[in-house]
């Protein structure tokens, strides 16, 4: 290769890695170390470190934050399991359809999450009064959990179930083995790495969880991530809000570092070729399965539009809690009808930042070969993890503590917003393209190679047809996002224009009042009903049978 053809292809190589990097660095590793600067002052990292583990209470939420996390997993996975069966081996009329509502709840913006379970306490009088009560309760974390993370288990693990030879299955019943043996001795070792994939992603999200473990735990319950919300904005605590930081940062590390290496397990151990299974025929077990999810995943949501139409104490039903979201109220800059305004603002450029950075970072990881080139790729595909389980609080934080000077001074501008926001949506982009494009067979590649194709058409016939439809699926997920995102958001000025729909939300729950939660009731199912759409466009154009979040 001439020297000149050499230069211009490593300049191009190396261009997304340098955007990336700057980007990345700028918004993301430069907030995340002035927090812990600013925190940890003169006392260091391991003082601060051995403050925190020395603590009793430190030492009470780190641990009820990791046995809440993998009660929520353990929940799940038996819960969500049989449906992925189902999904994977039953055939049935809007099989798409299903799979795209069970992935709603797994996009919905926390504070609608933790809105839904509130209604339903009320509607069933489980908040207290009567002879049992989940409101603030770790049942409520858990429920809420499993129903956030239902979709990742139906989908990760559904996805590898159905591309499994069938016939395997098929041959081990002839042979005289019941359903639950060929199910422990010849599915459930070939499903093992897609499990452990999917429970590493739940146990991420549980460990991480803000929203949800903030409005229905309340006070008595708290993990690392609410602490780290409550020293640094509550108590003005910055020490220990950033080795509280440090400590979940450590621990998001190694999940991050566990959850790729399951990823790339599980890319591996798929079949290349393996013949598609033959549909079954719909019994019994879809319809037991169709009846769980309804009540797991319909219910709250059901729940959550019937008390949006409710009366209240003056009975039947009504639209005036959604005409009142075009009303101002003294506890909001600005009307909720507007703040929802804000929110569709801010989630385009946001989705397209993120897909820009993310699609650059997704390029220069699938391009690491060997040398200094893999470890690059092996610490973006590690590092772009990192801000999927980093506190948004933390974040925020960040942002106000450092972007305040110099030619970057925008901790005042509504372009924070939006930045904060594709931050936060990049891991989703990344965790989408690179699992979707590690699934091509090489031997494609190589196939085109051998006809004649070049490189570069090569990349634009075999690479781009996948990753278009993971830019689909990953621009769904960061809009989804972006709507939902309101833990960095709760550091923006408190101005009209910077005014989200999570952000009012919160607010509408936290303050007592019939007419005020009425119109949080109406806000959140606004919500849920944009995240609803991005959802089935991102299943109607991306590739369902990919199971990667």
């Amino acid at each position: 290769m001439p020297a000149a053809a050499r230069l211009v292809r490593g300049v191009a190589g190396a261009l997304p890695v340098a955007a990336v990097g700057g980007f990345m660095a700028l918004f993301f590793v430069w907030p995340i170390g002035g927090v812990i600067a600013r925190g940890l002052g003169g006392t260091g990292p391991a003082a601060a470190l051995g403050d925190v583990l020395g603590s009793g209470s430190h030492r009470s939420v780190i641990w009820f934050t990791v046995w809440q996390a993998a009660a929520s997993t353990a929940l799940t996975v038996a819960v969500a399991l049989p449906a992925a069966g189902a999904m994977a081996r039953l055939d049935f009329r809007g099989r798409r359809i299903l799979r795209a509502l069970a992935t709603v709840p797994f996009v919905l913006p926390t504070v609608v999450v933790a809105a839904a379970f509130e209604g339903l306490f009320d509607r069933f009088g489980l908040a207290g009064g009567g002879a049992v009560n989940l409101r603030h309760t770790v049942w409520a974390i858990l429920m809420a959990h499993v129903f956030f993370n239902y979709a990742v288990v139906l989908r990760t693990v559904g996805a590898h179930w159905a591309a499994l030879d069938a016939r395997v299955e098929d041959q081990a019943r002839v042979l005289g083995a019941s359903r639950l043996e060929v199910f422990r001795r010849v599915v459930l070792p070939r499903l093992a790495p897609s499990i452990a994939a999917a429970s590493a992603i739940v146990f991420l999200f549980s460990f991480t969880s803000f929203g949800v473990v903030l409005v229905l735990g309340g006070p008595a319950r708290a993990t690392i991530e609410t602490e780290i919300y409550r020293f640094a904005v509550v108590r003005l605590d910055l020490a220990a809000a950033a080795a509280l930081a440090v400590v979940q940062l450590v621990a998001v590390v190694a999940l991050v570092a566990v959850s790729n290496a399951l990823e790339r397990r599980r890319a591996v151990a798929e079949p290349v070729a393996s013949p598609a299974a033959a549909p079954r025929r719909r019994g019994p077990g879809l319809v037991a399965n169709l009846t769980l999810m309804a009540v797991i995943l319909g219910l709250p949501v059901g729940v959550l539009v019937e008390r949006s139409l409710s009366a209240g104490r003056s009975g039947g039903y009504t639209l005036r809690n959604y005409t009142a979201m075009a009303e101002r109220v003294n506890l909001l800059p600005d009307t909720a009808l507007a703040a929802l305004g804000n929110s569709l603002m801010f989630a385009v450029p946001a989705a397209a930042l993120a897909l820009v950075v993310g699609g650059a970072a997704t390029l220069a990881i699938m391009r690491a070969g060997s040398g200094g080139d893999r470890l690059i790729g092996r610490a973006f595909d590690i590092g772009l993890t990192l801000p999927l389980g980093t506190s948004a609080v933390t974040v925020g934080l960040g942002f106000l503590l450092v972007l305040n000077r110099g030619p970057i001074d925008i901790r005042t501008s509504v372009l924070v917003v939006p930045i904060a926001h594709a931050v936060v949506g990049i891991p989703f982009v990344v965790r989408t393209l690179v699992p979707m494009l590690r699934t091509v067979n090489p031997r494609t590649r190589e196939a085109a190679a051998v006809l004649g194709a070049s490189p570069r058409r090569v990349r634009r016939e075999v690479d781009l047809r996948v990753a278009a439809r993971g830019v689909a699926v990953g621009a769904g997920f960061a809009f989804a996002v972006s709507l939902g995102e309101f833990g960095a958001t709760s550091f923006i000025p408190r101005r009209p224009e910077t005014l989200t729909a999570p952000l009012a939300l919160f607010r509408l729950l936290g303050t007592p009042g019939e007419t005020l939660r009425g119109q949080a009731m109406a806000l959140a199912v606004a919500l849920m009903a944009l995240t609803a759409v991005a959802v089935f466009v991102m299943d109607l154009w991306g590739d369902t049978r990919r199971g990667v979040f």
